[in-house]
């Protein structure tokens, strides 16, 4: 394979025993982000990633991405890089800091070359903004990425940097991971600072309490790579908290306890994708997985509303004065959807006893063909809302369990499809873990898609 194509942890072991230099690699990676016509990679620093560089070449190993080149969602803080969160508001806001996970990739080594695009605040699952403009998917460019990390999973997908870190308060690391054909994962929540994150103006010193920062990378390994990285206390519990994740328990499928739902009602599938789901299903179980498809621990309606009252109070910030307080509600109201948000993590524990993951859709469809007409509140897809896209994701988003999707084969179109693999809270490593069982059991797995 093309050394842009390779894995993170492919390329993090090469620099670290000297086979190719950080310079060298930069250079290739510069050179791609010049050539493409996705639109993923939009803000680069080119002569500060090859200084970065060239003092890595230079220096003892620092850490686990010693020298690698990478890229980072724009909606979050890097220091001395333009840094807008998609939006004309922050145009020209070059922040002073890094973002925690920022600071944390450059104390393992990792050198930053540039930011990939975002929908403005991140509040669309398409990635387009009157800044840069529209990011094009590298499996067919007249289709959405999707969004918000539509630029970083677009990029990881079409090798233009080694790996990359998102956001994902909807499905943002998710959904784009499974429109572009490549590894994602949102980790439970609190297990990776997110502050540093833009989502309106003056936004960075808070973290919303239903979004989570964490990996897109074309292999599972990467993900385990980036997740040691990354996983921590924020800077201000550092001198007492430390992050010890229990190790990965899953190495094979047979006799694993996969709860698998291809759908459920009220969250139905399309067709095609629906197909592949269950072609999973079958591997699955040839392969000797204990599969079974068991009632959820809670009504499904009931949580996902209750996602959409959290969803909406934590973007009210980014939709300015006038919208803020009809969307957010009260405090009272807040208060009731965590005391509810509580008991049905209680019934989610408690029903995972039963189960080492559960395997179930990232949203309703694959990509589909740019549409920016109305709002994402209002747009339609087919029959279905846009807003609707979300629901799987919420579904395991609100209740703070980790989440990787892998990915699995492709539908009749030849877009790529991936499934969630969900695994009880703090056990991220067996989630990517059994993510990379799933993809190499279904032959799917990163692929270099057409355009890239």
């Amino acid at each position: 394979m093309d050394t842009a194509y390779r894995s993170a942890t492919e390329l993090a072991e090469a620099l670290r025993a000297r086979e190719i230099g950080s310079r060298e690699l930069t250079e290739l990676y510069l050179a791609r982000i010049g050539s493409s016509v996705l639109n993923a990679v939009v803000t680069v620093d080119a002569q500060g990633a090859l200084e970065q560089a060239a003092a890595r070449d230079a220096e003892p190993v620092r850490g686990p991405l010693h020298g690698l080149p990478m890229t980072v969602k724009d909606a979050l803080a890097v220091a001395g890089m333009r840094s807008t969160g998609g939006a004309e508001e922050l145009a020209d806001h070059v922040p002073g800091t890094d973002a925690p996970v920022v600071a944390a990739l450059r104390e393992a080594g990792a050198v930053i070359v540039g930011k990939t695009n975002v929908p403005r605040w991140s509040t669309d699952l398409q990635t387009s903004n009157t800044v840069f403009g529209t990011t094009r998917n590298p499996w067919d460019p007249e289709r959405t990425p999707g969004g918000s990390s539509g630029g970083a999973a677009a990029a990881v997908a079409a090798g233009l940097t080694s790996v990359e870190v998102g956001t994902d308060l909807g499905g943002s690391i998710r959904i784009p991971s499974h429109f572009c054909g490549v590894f994602g994962l949102k980790p439970s929540y609190g297990l990776v600072p997110s502050l540093g994150y833009l989502d309106h103006v003056g936004g960075g010193a808070t973290a919303a309490d239903v979004n989570v920062v964490g990996p897109i990378a074309r292999s599972a390994q990467d993900l385990d790579l980036l997740l040691g990285v990354l996983a921590g206390p924020s800077p201000r519990h550092r001198p007492a908290w430390r992050v010890s994740l229990p190790a990965p328990d899953a190495t094979r499928l047979d006799g694993l306890r996969v709860a698998f739902w291809g759908d459920l009602p009220g969250l139905p599938v399309d067709p095609e994708y629906g197909m592949v789901l269950r072609r999973v299903a079958d591997v699955l179980s040839d392969a000797g997985a204990l599969l079974t498809t068991p009632a959820p621990p809670v009504d499904v309606g009931g949580q996902i509303e209750l996602y959409h009252r959290l969803l909406d109070a934590a973007v009210s910030p980014a939709l300015g004065e006038g919208h803020a307080e009809a969307i957010a509600g009260g405090h009272r109201d807040w208060l009731r959807s965590q005391s509810s948000r509580a008991g049905t993590i209680d019934a989610w524990t408690r029903w995972f006893d039963g189960f080492d993951v559960l395997l179930c859709p990232v949203t309703f469809t694959t990509a589909f063909g740019h549409d920016d007409t109305g709002s994402f509140a209002t747009r339609r897809l087919g029959e279905r809302y846009h807003r609707e896209l979300v629901d799987w994701p919420g579904l395991i988003g609100v209740v703070e369990l980790p989440s990787a999707v892998a990915p699995v084969g492709t539908v009749a179109s030849g877009m790529p499809a991936g499934v969630q693999v969900v695994a009880p809270f703090l056990q991220d490593r067996r989630a990517v873990a059994v993510a990379g069982l799933v993809a190499e059991a279904c032959g799917g797995g990163y692929r270099v898609p057409p355009h890239s």
